[in-house]
């Protein structure tokens, strides 16, 4: 079944399609009348539609069932991310998505690809959004993946601090005796709603950045001997807390 991410919950069952969204499904795909597909909403239902008409330029879709799409399991995964290369980041958000992480959080840091916020144009944001759309209609979940703004580690860290019910830690290439199953043990018992997982760009880190964290109690955590790539690292951690919390199931 194709879905399409539709947006706001339209309040009437016959629903016109115009515009971009009209030129992927009937341009693109090639739906025709009769068709059936799936309307993702923003309010995580899901509108199962058949095409009434179609012209030129739009199409009328009748809504012949609804379903309710489950929302994220708690805890919710945030991964935090020392902004790294645009072609990787695109990578990440797409995985992001099929991995059900709640939001990801782009930073500033002393290793990060971008310095400054103003370095990202509007039709960056822009075309990672559609990726994050595209991603949500391809795995049907019923919420998009929030990304945060651009900001510093400093601020973000302090952003951390004042959640309650929260746990977080950081991927670290240096020698470090916690692995993040070892990490993620006595947690489990807690009544945790989110889980912060910070993540470096090439490089890592800054030794005086892993100071920061320390002094923070964010503990700094191996996944191995092996140095991954970001991207790699994001993908693994966010499967690792799934499994951990049962976030799979």
């Amino acid at each position: 079944m194709r879905r399409f991410w539709y947006g706001k919950k339209p309040k009437d069952s016959s629903v016109l399609i115009e515009g971009e969204l009209f030129h992927h499904i009937f341009d693109v795909c090639r739906f025709q009348e009769g068709s059936r597909f799936e309307l993702l909403t923003e309010e995580s239902v899901a509108l199962f539609v058949e095409v009434e008409s179609l012209q030129k330029k739009r199409a009328k879709v009748v809504v012949q069932e609804e379903r309710v799409i489950p929302p994220l399991p708690q805890p919710w995964i945030h991964l935090c991310v020392s902004l790294p290369k645009f072609s990787t980041l695109e990578e990440i958000l797409e995985k992001a998505v099929e991995l059900g992480v709640h939001t990801l959080h782009p930073l500033i840091s002393d290793f990060s690809f971008v310095k400054e916020a103003k370095k990202i144009s509007d039709s960056k944001w822009e075309r990672w959004q559609k990726i994050i759309v595209g991603a949500t209609q391809q795995t049907g979940r019923g919420e998009l993946l929030r990304v945060a703004p651009l900001t510093t580690l400093d601020k973000k860290i302090e952003e951390f601090n004042r959640k309650t019910k929260v746990q977080g830690l950081f991927l670290y290439e240096g020698q470090s005796p916690l692995r993040l199953h070892q990490a993620l043990a006595p947690w489990k018992s807690q009544p945790l709603e989110e889980i912060w997982a910070f993540i470096g760009s090439e490089g890592g880190f800054s030794q005086q950045e892993v100071n920061v964290f320390e002094r923070q109690s964010l503990p700094p955590v191996t996944l191995g001997r092996q140095i991954l790539r970001v991207e790699t690292a994001c993908l693994a951690v966010a499967s690792i807390l799934k499994y951990e919390f049962g976030l799979a199931d």
